[in-house]
């Protein structure tokens, strides 16, 4: 160990390679439920270059290496189950290039979402990713993150123009290019998003960017039913109204942000919804969304512009997962998520209810059902084995119903550990070719090793 450390001591600087304990702990979890397991050492590079040359040597020397953006993934994707190095990019945060004429910026991967807007607002423009937490970019675009905004701008997947990454034996290579479309050659930039770091690290993003809208309209709706929130939805959608934002948070969920932060919202299935565009246009969205949600049985609806009054609107569902978390001192957030098919959502949603009820734990359901993606959330004693456990089997139904309906086991958080056990059941074979990928871009496996990929599939290879 002492000489390994030495040797990245040489390839970087000794102040940033530290084996300090506190460091080490703070790199041995996310923020998931997941066993943390502490890495051998922590290192902080700067450049491409640096983590190339980390590369080369631990490859050299079969060394796990585990990028680290901020840890705020749900999944376990930045625990070093086999110890090794764990790469912090927080010293990789420099906005490197703004393009405003081409809407594209250039970033490197430590750069948060919310560092990345406050500098992009000086042009007119935004970011439009937003899975809720101040992730880094570089850790969104390893898991494909999305959030509220994809029903209306996409999933990152679809706002990546082009990846700086460093693939296991060192070498650098580009995924893309500046240009808006290409036909030349395989999606590369399709294979290294969402590959949570097992196929190489990435130093640099160029992102597709959007102007800032006129006019931001917020709005949140309440029905008698799931069913009835639903079919809004899908009657929204089908009508073709270019909404920004079309969350679902059910009832238990609405009651517990009022027992929480005291607030007296309507205990019942509500949409929150936000339009972009300018007044005249969204003056005729709203109207027709009025009508649209009416018809379902919406009685209660509220829009608001004003920024303020805005985020009073969407309060319930920011402030959920925080009323969850303070509500149950002592035990910690398990959150899953699936996604289904647009027409399987409602019964999906019911039946995920009616599971939790008659489970021995309380669960919220919340919902980005603009496209099929749906969470749902449990604080669980991880001391308690029945708990543990009984929050594992209902995740387990809950992945199961999602892909026998034709959907898949994450929408948004990724496989990282806890969804790595379902991948060969969603993909069939083609799981043996995203493992033959694996092998040849990493063939001694030491690229974030037990994420996505088990053992024994590239074994088996």
């Amino acid at each position: 160990m002492i000489s390994y450390t030495n040797e990245l001591k040489r390839l970087l600087s000794e102040d940033r390679v530290t084996i300090n304990e506190t460091v080490l702990e703070q790199h041995s979890r996310d923020e998931s439920y997941h066993q943390p397991s502490l890495p051998d050492v922590v290192i902080f590079p700067k450049s491409a270059e640096e983590v190339s040359a980390v590369l080369k040597f631990a490859n050299e020397n079969d060394i796990p290496v585990i990028a680290f953006g901020l840890g705020s993934s749900l999944e376990g994707h930045v625990i070093p189950q086999r110890g090794g190095i764990s790469m912090d990019t927080s010293l990789m945060n420099s906005i490197l290039e703004i393009r405003e004429r081409d809407f594209l910026v250039k970033v490197q991967p430590g750069v948060t979402r919310s560092q990345l807007n406050k500098e992009l607002k000086k042009y007119g423009l935004f970011f439009s990713v937003d899975p809720g937490a101040d992730a880094t970019l570089g850790g969104m675009a390893a898991t494909n993150a999305s959030g509220t905004t994809s029903v209306r701008y996409g999933i990152m997947r679809d706002n990546v123009r082009d990846l700086e990454v460093v693939l296991a034996n060192g070498d650098i290579i580009h995924t893309g290019s500046l240009a808006t479309k290409s036909s030349s050659g395989l999606h590369l930039n399709g294979l290294f998003i969402g590959s949570e770091g097992t196929l190489g690290v990435f130093t640099e993003l160029t992102l597709k960017v959007y102007g800032i809208p006129e006019v931001t309209m917020a709005g949140r709706a309440t029905f008698p039913s799931v069913e009835q929130a639903v079919e809004a939805v899908n009657g929204i959608m089908l009508a073709g109204i270019p909404i920004a934002r079309i969350e679902l948070v059910d009832a238990l969920s609405i009651k517990q942000v009022n027992r929480s932060i005291n607030t007296s919202f309507e205990e019942k299935p509500t949409l929150f919804l936000e339009f972009h565009g300018n007044e005249a246009g969204l003056n005729q969205d709203v109207a027709f969304a009025r009508e649209i949600v009416a018809d379902q049985g919406c009685k209660d609806i509220q829009f608001e512009t004003d920024s303020i009054a805005r985020s009073e609107l969407w309060s319930a569902r920011h402030n959920l997962a925080y009323s969850f978390i303070h509500s149950s001192p002592g035990k910690k957030l398990m959150v899953t998520d699936a996604s289904v098919p647009l027409d399987r959502l409602t019964e999906a949603i019911l039946d995920t209810r009616k599971k939790v009820d008659a489970s021995s734990i309380e669960g919220a359901i919340v919902g980005h059902v603009g496209d099929g993606n749906y969470h749902v959330m449990f604080m669980i004693d991880l001391k308690n084995p029945e708990e543990v456990s009984e929050a594992k089997r209902l995740n387990e139904e809950i992945v199961t119903y999602a892909l026998n309906a034709g959907g898949t086991c994450t929408g948004e958080h990724g496989v990282g550990i806890g969804k790595a056990k379902y991948q060969r059941l969603e993909h069939g074979k083609a799981y043996d070719v995203m493992a033959g990928i694996k092998n040849t871009l990493d063939p001694k496996g030491i690229l974030n090793p037990g994420k996505i990929f088990t053992e024994e599939t590239l074994i088996t290879q």
